[in-house]
């Protein structure tokens, strides 16, 4: 395994993060505590969550990922072997409806219902401390969630990111979280929280937790130069594109119990243009000998401004496989391949 510094903290944290949001969904309890056991005996220190997940989100099983952590965590001596990152979800509004059942629906990023969500996470994952706690969502309208174009909503009634970051402050001081970060969030964003926490003295977000992957380098555009030079890198999420750049839903193909098999709502990575994005980068794996998943990961896993990939898998044998590519070293040909399907098909998704 290879590890990355955590922005500007002093934490190593491993190149691959073990994402968690099929569990509880597509995951029972004990497969989750497997992929742990089996990620941390290869090296993975960092465990991504969220108050929200398993994702589809539902009522009836909302909470449940962060629980079967808490449950492996609370075994002798297994909080010790990783860092724990969650997520408090944003507002429940316009296309985010889906988080209306947390919390009542009461999920702005202002000091009562952070409070809740802190609360909330700490009890489900059994620990006093989460080392990374995560906004999952800005407040305020913005493009993300697929959504490329900026769309302004004027007079908006957001939370005031000085509130939000007043309270993640106090987490810190109290010792209930280590260190802040941000998801689906922009350049403005970013910079915004930067500039609060350097004239303020209030905590710096280390991170931020965006899409990237072959179909979606958009985070190259404003964000990655901010990444290297600020020092918030990228923990990258849906490296493989829903799973879509296995190759395994070409030709129309719907596998049994795959995610895009299940829910008609995974649909951003579906179209004839990516799909032929897709059947290009596959068949580029496999003209080299590799595996396109893999391919596909050790892209990511290469680029200077990300911190660490966040792998999902609903098997063991997805599991082994996404992890293995930490040893895949991609050779200049592939790469200058990668470089020319991308600038026929550029950022067909975001």
């Amino acid at each position: 395994m290879e590890y990355r510094k955590l922005g500007n903290t002093d934490i190593d944290v491993s190149l691959i993060t073990l994402g968690t949001m099929t569990w509880g969904e597509q995951n029972t309890e004990a497969e989750a505590h497997a992929q742990l056991d089996y990620a941390v005996a290869h090296g993975i220190n960092l465990v991504d969550a969220a108050e929200m997940y398993p994702v589809p989100p539902r009522p009836e099983t909302q909470g449940s990922t962060e629980r079967y952590i808490g449950s492996w965590l609370a075994k002798p001596g297994n909080r010790s072997k990783v860092l724990i990152a969650t997520k408090a979800a944003g507002p429940s509004t316009g296309r985010l409806v889906q988080a209306r059942h947390i919390r009542g629906g009461n999920t702005r990023l202002d000091r009562a219902n952070l409070e809740a969500a802190l609360h909330g996470s700490l009890q489900n994952l059994q620990t006093d401390v989460i080392d990374l706690y995560q906004l999952h969502w800005p407040d305020r309208s913005t493009n993300h969630f697929g959504q490329l174009g900026y769309q302004h909503v004027a007079d908006e009634d957001s939370v005031p990111i000085l509130e939000t970051l007043t309270v993640l402050d106090e987490f810190v001081r109290a010792g209930k979280v280590r260190h802040i970060g941000l998801s689906n969030e922009t350049p403005w964003g970013i910079s915004q929280f930067l500039k609060l926490a350097e004239t303020t003295g209030l905590a710096r977000v280390v991170s931020v937790q965006n899409p990237y992957n072959l179909l979606n380098r958009t985070f190259e555009i404003g964000l990655a130069e901010q990444a290297i030079r600020e020092k918030v890198g990228l923990l990258a999420y849906s490296p493989l594109a829903f799973g879509a750049l296995t190759g395994k839903y070409l030709n129309g193909a719907q596998p049994a119990g795959a995610r895009m098999t299940l829910w008609e709502r995974f649909a951003r990575y579906k179209g004839e243009a990516q799909d032929a994005a897709i059947a290009s980068y596959v068949g580029l794996a496999r003209k080299h000998g590799l595996d396109p998943a893999q391919m596909a990961l050790a892209y990511v896993n290469s680029r200077p401004f990300v911190t660490s990939n966040i792998i999902g898998a609903t098997t063991m044998e997805q599991l082994k496989t996404n992890i293995a590519s930490i040893d895949v070293r991609l050779p200049a040909e592939v790469l200058d391949e990668i470089e020319r399907i991308h600038n026929s098909r550029p950022n067909l998704c975001s």
